[in-house]
């Protein structure tokens, strides 16, 4: 009688609840290096912290899985694979928020909520309070949380932890990725972490060695070079100390960041074409040219337009183009204090700089923002219906492009793009007049709009603790959705309205 009656009914919800929980559980041993860290610096009161967030995740996976458990060889639909992952997000985040706030380093529940999902979601704006003196348990958690958000919190399960599930398509599209590099889509999450753990080694290592380079201890070193890593890789702008990359004074160590923003920014795929040999497709492939195509255009213009505030050649490197790369990229790095931004650049760059932050990274990445793909398939298909124009009645023009391989360019191509670049304006104009709203200067609301839905980090001011709290819930659902691409947060609430409506 109980199966009957939840089959007909809420199967679905019990599939759901049975996977957040194999997620909540993965997420809950993460946090086991976390407290790791703590035992080993001796900071007894956040392992205490931690302990309790590790036992959080693993009393509510216990009884989602529980309630879940005879429906792991169910196939998910695409509404409740993609309301799963709205889901795991949301209620990751709302756990993973506990040991931070127990710290004592945030003002209340909600300036700590903030800060995690700025973490998962890799935006990188924050409202931590003396993170200078914060705890290494506090600050390799901080961390850790950006790379589950950077190759995605559900990857992660279906790596290591998925084992029997069946219709696993739907949930790793529902985490914003819309190409697989190969059939099987375990086998692809295996290959996105493996990936990431080969440049997380040779990262760190570049980093560890520069900072002892430049003076640091070794432990220090080796700390801030793996934070600094999974704050580029991860295209997240986390950072150990509040002065964030200019903490380094570094030539060399704004160089290596620099880098590793643009390889956390690249297609996972691509990656792995080019590891494994396939080094043309990094010439041929239109995602990657669109990519560098608007990187180099914008961080030019930016450069032209700040012409009268940074004279110098060196300088003009060091303070425009790494931010206008940390924008595009989505990483959020930075070398200048958030104020500068609004009394020292024009308006004409601040302007330059939100296009960046909006335009992002390629899709299947750690970066958020439109997507560099679906910015190539629209300059595509307005290039094609130029053509049409111009071009005499009886001839043929080949609407196709190069990603991965030889693909037509179908209407559906250009829909989809279009409206998740609509759907990203939109918001944004929204998160702008809220901005306004709280009494903001326009500029200034729409440099915060635009870092936080482009999961972006960079911030001219406004994040702050002091911020009103209705702003702070606004900024969290714009990281939310913006990391999503808005279509599993759609989905949960449908998917939700519709258990609730059948009782």
């Amino acid at each position: 009688m109980y199966k009957t009656k939840f089959k007909d009914g809420h199967i679905e919800l019990r599939h759901v609840l049975y996977m957040t929980g194999k997620t909540l559980s993965a997420i809950g041993m993460v946090e086991i290096v976390a407290a790791i860290t703590s035992l080993l610096y001796r900071e007894w009161n956040m392992l205490f912290n931690l302990m309790i967030g590790i036992g959080l995740f693993f009393t509510i996976s216990f009884i989602f899985i529980f309630i879940g458990r005879d429906t792991k060889e169910e196939r998910f639909s695409w509404g409740a694979g993609m309301s799963m992952v709205g889901l795991t997000w949301a209620l990751g985040a709302l756990i993973s928020a506990v040991p931070p706030y127990l710290s004592g380093h945030f003002a209340s529940y909600l300036d700590a909520f903030f800060e995690v999902m700025s973490g998962y979601t890799t935006t990188g704006l924050v409202l931590i309070q003396d993170l200078d003196h914060a705890p290494m348990g506090l600050n390799m958690w901080r961390h850790l949380i950006t790379y589950i958000g950077g190759q995605g919190m559900v990857l992660m399960t279906l790596s290591f932890l998925s084992s029997g599930m069946r219709g696993l398509l739907k949930v790793y599209m529902g985490e914003a990725r819309d190409e697989q590099i190969f059939p099987n889509v375990m086998h692809t999450a295996r290959i996105i972490w493996s990936v990431s753990l080969l440049y997380l080694v040779l990262g760190t290592l570049a980093l560890t060695i520069n900072g002892v380079l430049i003076g640091l201890p070794l432990d220090m070193a080796f700390f801030r070079g793996l934070w600094m890593f999974l704050g580029g890789w991860d295209t997240a702008g986390f950072a150990p100390q509040s002065q964030n990359a200019m903490y380094f004074h570094s030539l060399s160590y704004e160089i290596i960041s620099m880098a590793i923003m643009i390889l956390g920014t690249i297609n996972f795929a691509l990656h792995y074409f080019i590891l494994t040999g396939n080094y043309k497709e990094g010439i041929r492939n239109a995602e990657i040219k669109s990519l560098f195509t608007t990187i180099t255009i914008l961080s030019f213009l930016g450069a032209f337009a700040l012409k009268g505030i940074y004279f110098d050649g060196m300088v003009s490197f060091r303070k425009t183009f790494y931010h206008f790369i940390s924008a595009h990229t989505g990483t959020g790095f930075a070398t200048l204090y958030s104020q500068q931004f609004f009394y020292e650049w024009s308006d004409a760059a601040i302007i330059l700089i939100v296009i960046a932050m909006l335009a992002g990274g390629s899709v299947c990445s750690t970066a958020g923002g439109i997507k560099a793909l679906r910015i190539a398939i629209l300059a595509n298909a307005l290039v094609n219906d130029i053509k049409k124009m111009i071009k005499p009645d009886s001839a043929v023009v080949v609407e196709k492009f190069h990603h991965l391989k030889e693909v037509a360019l179908q209407d559906r191509h250009v829909r989809n793009a279009s409206i998740i670049t609509l759907l990203y304006i939109a918001t944004f104009a929204v998160g702008t007049l809220a901005g306004t709203f709280f009494g903001y200067p326009l500029k200034a609301a729409m440099f915060e709009s635009a870092s936080a839905l482009g999961n972006v980090g960079l911030s001219i001011g406004i994040t702050q603790p002091s911020m009103p709290d209705a702003l702070k819930i606004i900024y969290i659902f714009m990281m939310w959705v913006g990391r999503l691409e808005f279509m599993s947060v759609i989905a949960l609430f449908a998917f939700l309205f519709k258990e609730a409506k059948e009782g």
